[in-house]
Parts: C-alpha cells; structure tokens; sequence
C-alpha cells in the first residue's frame, strides 16, 4: 500500500525529531523507547529486502528529489519529510544519510538451542560487534547470544557495522552465563594457550563459538564449558587477532568443514 504524501516538518522541536536525537546519540535508548532508527540508503534497503516493517520514513528535501530515495521512503506507511539542515541536526553519521526508517524495537525472543550459534562475552567495541554479526550472517551462523557487558546489539554504531545483517539473524542480549545452558550445541572456543590448530581440528556441524572481550578475552568459567578450544595459526607472528577478524576466520573454517 503506498504512503500518503508526506508531512512536512520544519520545528527542531518537534516530538519525532526529538525522540530521533535520543536514538542517534544514546545506545542504549532503543530499549527505553522502543523504538530504533535505522539511517541511510542501504540500512532502509536491507530491512525492506528482509521483510522488515518500518513505522514511519524520514527524508530529507533534497532526497525526496531522487526519485529511488523517493521510492524507498515510500514503502513506509508513514513519510516525514525535513529540510536538509535539520535533518542533520539528528543525524549520527559524518555525512547524513539523508533518509531514514523508525521501527518497533524487536520483542525479547527466546534462546534457540539447537542451531548454530556465536556467544558474544563482553565484546565492547561496536564495530567489532557488528562486524561479527555481518561474518555470522554471512557464513551461515543464525542467531547471536550477547552476554551482559557486551555492546548494545542495536544500538545505531552496531547497526551501521552489522550492513543490514540483523534483520537475518535472532538475536538475544544482556543474558547472564547461567542463561546459556539452554544451549544444546557443543561450544567451540579460541585460545593461545592451546597446541589444537583450528585448520587440523574437526568442528561439529553445528556449535556456538565464543567469543570474548577485546583485551581480557574469554572468561575462564566460560572457556572451561567449551568441548574444543582451538587456536588460529599466525605465522606473521602478531600477538592476537582482532576479535572480529577472529571471528570471520572461525565461520569461515566451520563453513568450509560443512562442505559449504
């Protein structure tokens, strides 16, 4: 069903555009609003190509010129059309996007036992957290358990990083380690300490990989409860891989283990 015409906006005080500001600047607002703020082109794109839903579009003048920004804006049910200087009066990124969709913050879900998995324990950065999301969707891992400490799963730097790969994947966070023995898949974690190479190792079909904290890595009460820890071979002879690097070559051997 096509959006009616759009309405047009021009006060900085406006409700909307208040409660936009909040989502753009604190993290961790989507959880007290409800709501999150999805901003750019291939952001809006994505979660129109998932079979998202959007509650209301936000455009820019100049991007309600371009008739396929036009068109995207449409899809919402709802269009609030603002000149260029205020939209980047709310706007998080160096250079606004320039459009926009406001979402309803998805419902908690329940942890899925059987299915592959990635357990993220108190991995801090943002861009670390959504690199490793896009790495999960990417490579076949469906859902992502986030351990209380670790980055806000939706907070607007996670969604910029994550490309879109959210609206792929069920996600659940601020869980505490007791939550995860719902788990039925083995665990797989990551080590220097250990002599099992990941490329020598066999990895089960399905399994939950952990992975830790930037500097302090895994928990060792965590580490314990793995059925293998592995390490990943680095012959340049660098200290430690970043966590999402880490990340993306672990998926990428478990998918290449399945056949895939």
């Amino acid at each position: 069903m096509a959006a009616a015409e759009p309405t047009l906006i021009q006060s900085r005080d406006n409700p909307l555009l208040v409660r936009l500001r909040k989502l753009a600047r604190d993290p961790a607002a989507y959880r007290k609003q409800g709501e999150l703020w999805l901003e750019g082109e291939h952001l809006c794109s994505a979660l129109r190509e998932r079979g998202g839903q959007a509650v209301q579009a936000v455009v820019s003048e100049s991007a309600w010129r371009q008739p396929a920004q036009r068109e995207l804006a449409r899809w919402a049910p709802r269009v609030a059309l603002v000149p260029d200087a205020l939209f980047e009066s709310f706007s998080a990124l160096p250079s606004s996007g320039q459009i926009g969709f406001v979402l309803k913050a998805p419902n908690a879900v329940a942890i899925q036992p059987d299915v592959a998995t990635v357990i993220l324990d108190r991995v801090q950065d943002a861009g670390n957290v959504g690199s490793i999301l896009r790495s999960a969707s990417a490579f076949g891992i469906r859902q992502v358990l986030a351990l209380q400490g670790t980055a806000a799963l939706w907070s607007p730097k996670v969604l910029r990083a994550g490309m879109g790969a959210h609206f792929g994947l069920t996600l659940v966070e601020g869980l505490s380690s007791e939550a995860l023995g719902s788990l039925t898949v083995p665990w797989v974690g990551t080590s220097l300490a250990t002599t099992q190479w990941l490329h020598q190792s066999t990895l089960p079909q399905a399994c939950a990989w952990l992975m830790g904290h930037e500097g302090q890595g895994v928990a060792p009460e965590l580490l314990a409860r793995c059925a293998q820890v592995v390490r990943i071979p680095q012959p340049g002879g660098e200290e430690s891989l970043n966590v999402a690097a880490a990340a993306a070559v672990c998926f990428y051997e478990g998918l290449r283990q399945r056949g895939g």
